[in-house]
């Protein structure tokens, strides 16, 4: 199974989460490419058994500006009921917490894929305390995505 754990981030926490979930897949021998979502284009996407993708929220629940390029690709593409796991960073002082994560599950949805359970959502950088919150993400994603295949 090959996996992609696809990521955007300003200040380093979504990227620091989705190193914990690479380790995560690699401690259970699965084959993991880590890319900035600068640096792929969506069509990219469908070359992956499952994908997981994470953003921060830019503002009151806006995309990040650096993932409107691929935000619009995906608009264009048919997922293919592609499985994706979504993960985030964000700030709970706004009223929409990881809201771009939210907004991104539904055009997935729209697109023809399936999100696997509901995104991940860490506060600022991840704590110790959301280790194992991440772990539990992470096979609780394996664990859907075994059981649909």
């Amino acid at each position: 199974m090959k996996i992609g754990v696809i990521y955007a981030s300003m200040s380093g926490n979504t990227e620091a989460i989705a190193d914990l979930i690479v380790e995560q897949l690699k401690k259970h021998n699965h084959d993991v490419d880590l890319k900035d979502m600068l640096s792929l284009p969506a069509s990219d996407f469908l070359l992956y058994d499952l994908i997981f993708i994470g953003m921060y929220t830019w503002g009151d629940g806006d995309y990040p500006d650096e993932c409107l390029d691929i935000i619009e690709e995906v608009e264009q593409l048919d997922l293919n009921e592609k499985p994706f796991a979504l993960f985030g960073s964000g700030d709970t002082s706004y009223p929409e917490f990881c809201g771009a994560l939210d907004k991104l599950k539904e055009l997935i949805e729209n697109q023809n894929g399936v999100c696997l359970g509901e995104p991940l959502r860490i506060e600022f950088n991840p704590s110790k305390a959301d280790e194992e919150e991440i772990n539990q993400f992470v096979m609780q994603a394996l664990s859907v995505f075994e059981k649909s295949s």
